[in-house]
C-alpha cells in the first residue's frame, strides 16, 4: 500500500463513550493494512509455505516495533506514512525471530500470541522455511523506501542498519548468548548484554530506520537507535517480570517458562526491585531524548507511555 493509500485509512476515529481517540490508532490501522496487502501481493510463496508465512506475520500482536518506526519518523519531522516499508521490514524480522525462537531446538514453545506456534501449526520444516522467507522479504520491502521518496544513500544506510541489527553480532547473537546462559548463574551485566542484542537491537533499528525515513540526520538516527536499544532492554526486563508473575492466557504465551528452562533473566540475576528500577531508568532516558530531540513527539511519547504501563 502506498503512502497515498494509507492516508485514506488513517483519519481520526473517536472511541465509544466520547473518550479521546487513541493517537496511535491511525498508525496501527494503516500498518496492518499495508502489511497484509504487501504480504499477499508481493510474497507469493507456494501452498502451505505461503500460509505459514502469513500465519506467522499476521498473527495478532502489539506491533511495537513497526509503531516505533512510524512514530519516530513523525517525531523527527517526517510524514509517518513514508516509513511504512521500514515498519513492515522490522515486523518481518521480528516475526522471523519469533518463529525460530519457538522451535524445539531453541525455546521449544507451543503458544505464541494466544495461538499455536508456527511449527505446531505447520510442522518444523515449514516453520523454518517461513522464518527464512520473512527475513529475506524484510530487505526486499525495506528497499521500497525509495518509492516513498527516501534518497538512495539513505535507503542503503537503512538496509545496512537493519542487516547488522538482525545478524550474528546482534539479534541472532543475542539468541546464542541466551541459549548458552540457560541453567547457569549469570550476572545482571551478562543479562543486559543478552537483552541488548536479542531485543534491544531490533527496537533500536526500528527507531533508527524511522528517523532515516523521516529525514533526520545520521547523528539523530544513531541517537534514536541507541535509545531504542535501551527501550528494548526495558521491554525485555518487563517481559521477564511478567513471565514470572502472570498467566499463559493473559500473556498469550507460556507463563513460567523462563524459570522452567533456567533462562537468564534480570529478576533472577538482580532481584525484582532492581529490575523495576532498571526499567524506570531506561524509560526515563528514552523519554528525555524524545522530548529534547524531536519536533513532533506526541505519538512517540504516547507509545512510550503504553510500554511503561504494559501488563502483558
Amino acid at each position: 500500500m502506498s503512502a497515498r493509500a494509507a492516508r485514506r485509512v488513517s483519519g481520526p476515529r473517536a472511541r465509544a463513550g466520547g473518550r479521546a481517540p487513541d493517537p496511535l490508532a491511525p498508525l496501527r490501522r494503516a500498518f496492518e493494512r499495508h502489511l497484509r496487502v504487501t504480504l499477499v501481493r508481493r510474497l507469493r510463496a507456494p501452498g502451505v509455505l505461503g500460509r505459514a508465512i502469513r500465519y506467522a506475520a499476521l498473527s495478532p500482536g502489539k506491533r511495537l516495533r513497526p509503531l516505533l518506526a512510524l512514530a519516530t519518523c513523525e517525531a523527527v519531522g517526517g510524514d509517518w506514512r513514508r516509513a511504512l516499508p521500514a515498519a513492515v521490514a522490522v515486523e518481518c524480522v521480528h516475526a522471523f525471530s519469533l518463529v525460530h525462537d519457538d522451535l524445539p531446538a531453541l525455546d521449544d514453545d507451543d503458544v505464541r500470541r494466544g495461538r499455536p506456534t508456527t511449527h505446531r501449526k505447520f510442522g518444523e520444516a515449514t516453520a523454518i522455511l517461513a522464518g527464512d522467507a520473512l527475513l529475506a522479504f524484510a530487505f526486499e520491502e525495506l528497499a521500497q523506501l525509495a518509492g516513498e521518496g527516501v534518497p538512495a544513500p539513505r535507503v542503503v544506510e537503512a538496509i545496512v542498519r537493519l542487516a547488522y541489527s538482525s545478524g550474528g553480532e546482534r539479534l541472532v547473537g543475542g539468541q546464542a548468548l541466551d541459549l548458552a546462559a540457560e541453567g547457569r548463574r549469570v550476572t545482571a551485566r551478562q543479562v543486559e548484554s543478552i537483552h541488548a542484542n536479542k531485543t534491544g537491537a531490533l527496537m533500536g533499528a526500528a527507531m533508527g530506520l524511522g528517523a532515516i525515513a523521516g529525514g533526520g540526520s545520521i547523528g539523530v538516527a544513531t541517537r534514536f537507535q541507541l535509545a531504542g536499544s535501551l527501550l528494548g532492554e526495558a521491554f525485555q526486563i518487563q517481559d521477564d517480570l511478567l513471565n514470572a508473575g502472570s498467566t499463559t492466557r493473559r500473556l498469550g504465551k507460556r507463563a513460567g517458562s523462563d524459570a522452567a528452562r533456567g533462562k537468564a533473566t534480570y529478576p533472577r540475576a538482580a532481584g525484582e526491585a532492581a529490575s523495576r528500577a532498571a526499567v524506570a531508568v531506561r524509560l526515563a532516558y528514552v523519554t528525555a531524548l524524545v522530548r529534547a530531540d524531536t519536533r513532533r513527539p506526541r505519538r512517540l511519547l504516547a507509545l512510550l507511555g503504553t510500554i511503561a504501563g504494559r501488563d502483558r
